[in-house]
């Protein structure tokens, strides 16, 4: 039996004299019990104390861990291509459709989405000109905080280049992304805002990121969970990301990639209608 149910139990009984020699020693024993349950419960606080105190790991170690947690350095290194192809979904509108994404060293993508009934999205960058097109809104090229942005997420094996990417990664705690404890790490961009994101305790991958994401409509709260792990060619890559923004969620699953895959080299070049807004003067000042 536990000595606390004991120590309950026979609470009342305590605090009377002794009748006789037996209940003497039923009583000492019942002290004894108290003051097992009493070290125990010391004890057990100085070790939640400990454990509370425990430093957490550095921020440039945690992030470190998640490339040997997905691969390795060596791994990443030997690809210099990847192309992806899944599905994008606006989750709750009934909004579905094909999307593929091209991607090469050292920061080229290109990505198309074909929604039904609403057209095709394009996105991509040269490494140097960052851009998108849709069906609905035409041609934009991105400026400022949204090209650093872009630019940064098209880096090409970023994980074990995030040193070149960011000036700062702090480990600010510990937090639960489902049932799961993570370390929550704010990593600060060279350029633009912070990303904090949270790496599984147990696994080291990364589970969740939360940013302000800059846009035509100004800085806009982004949450993306990043899920379903699976090994491919010695890298461990996720197949579900689920973005959610302004009160709407993306849901892209990945059903296959392809590492080192021949591209053709002008599938990074920027479009003709986005070069031309690029050489359209700057209208004048009022």
């Amino acid at each position: 039996m536990d000595s606390r149910t004991e120590v309950i139990r026979c609470g009342a009984c305590s605090a009377m004299p002794p009748k006789n020699a037996a209940e003497g020693d039923c009583m000492s024993a019942h002290r004894r019990s108290r003051l097992i349950v009493l070290t125990f419960g010391l004890m057990s606080s100085s070790w939640t104390l400990a454990a509370a105190d425990k430093p957490l790991p550095k921020g440039e170690e945690i992030m470190d861990k998640f490339v040997e947690a997905t691969g390795g350095k060596a791994a990443y290194q030997k690809v210099h291509t990847e192309i992806w192809k899944g599905t994008f979904e606006l989750v709750g509108k009934g909004v579905k459709g094909a999307a593929t994404s091209y991607r090469a060293e050292p920061n080229k993508t290109y990505t198309i989405i074909e929604l039904e009934g609403i057209g095709t999205i394009e996105d991509g960058t040269d490494g140097q000109t960052a851009w998108t097109r849709s069906a609905m809104q035409g041609p934009r090229i991105k400026q400022g905080d949204e090209r650093a942005a872009a630019l940064r997420e098209a880096a090409f094996n970023a994980p074990v280049n995030w040193r070149k990417l960011f000036k700062q990664a702090e480990s600010t705690g510990i937090e639960n992304v489902g049932d799961q404890a993570c370390y929550k790490v704010v990593a600060t961009p060279n350029d633009g805002k912070p990303e904090t994101r949270y790496f599984d305790k147990k696994t080291n991958l990364l589970l969740k990121m939360t940013t302000l994401l800059p846009s035509p409509m100004g800085e806009v709260p982004v949450e993306i969970a990043i899920s379903d792990y699976k090994p491919q060619n010695g890298l461990l890559s996720p197949h579900k990301i689920d973005q959610k923004t302004l009160g709407q969620e993306f849901l892209i699953t990945i059903d296959s990639i392809e590492y080192n895959a021949d591209i053709p080299k002008d599938r990074f070049d920027v479009p003709a209608d986005v070069k031309e807004l690029a050489e359209k003067p700057a209208p004048a000042a009022k």
